[in-house]
């Protein structure tokens, strides 16, 4: 028989390894990581492939070590809960650095860096969230700026935040813009 003393223990211990495990980690190259964040091999094109297959899309967000913007965004939108649970539900999520040097498989197999890559899609500062189609079929053929379906260039506040997730989840883009979306689900 479990008494109250010990059940109400046993919610405290869940809720601070809950917590402990939705905390950013700043990583060895002065970056905000999750443990939720995609473990890669860095094709995008297979990258769209795995999160479709799974019932999501995918999300690339660029940082850069340093950035006051990116470090709130780790701390404060992508540790609330109920952000984090409605871009995990329907998203996977990978993180890349403005000024990395990573290779990346772009969706024409082209193979850029990060830096690169970054500058292909016209990324010029940090966070960036670029949001793409549930398929990778044709994003090849088109030009990179032309392969999203949404981008975050920069911070939002955390409600703006949130509601650009569920814009791309709820395909918002096919109707009209985010902000004209945004207007029309105020509320």
């Amino acid at each position: 028989m479990i008494t109250r003393r010990a059940f109400s223990a046993s919610l405290i211990v869940s809720a601070m390894a809950l917590q402990a495990r939705a905390a950013p980690r700043l990583a060895d190259d002065g970056m905000y990581e999750f443990d939720w964040y995609l473990e890669s091999f860095l094709d995008l094109a297979e990258d769209v492939s795995a999160a479709q297959a799974s019932g999501k899309r995918l999300a690339v967000i660029f940082g850069q070590r340093a950035c006051p913007y990116c470090k709130r965004m780790a701390e404060e939108h992508l540790s609330d809960e109920k952000i984090v649970g409605f871009i995990r539900a329907h998203f996977e999520v990978l993180h890349l650095n403005l000024f990395g040097a990573r290779e990346v498989t772009d969706f024409d197999g082209r193979k850029l860096s990060e830096r690169d890559l970054a500058r292909a899609y016209g990324v010029r500062l940090t966070p960036a969230i670029l949001f793409f189609p549930e398929s990778p079929d044709g994003l090849g053929a088109r030009p990179p700026m032309q392969r999203e379906v949404a981008r975050m260039p920069g911070l939002l506040e955390p409600a703006q935040f949130l509601a650009m997730f569920r814009f791309v989840a709820e395909k918002g883009y096919e109707r009209g813009s985010f902000q004209q979306w945004l207007s029309a689900n105020a509320g």
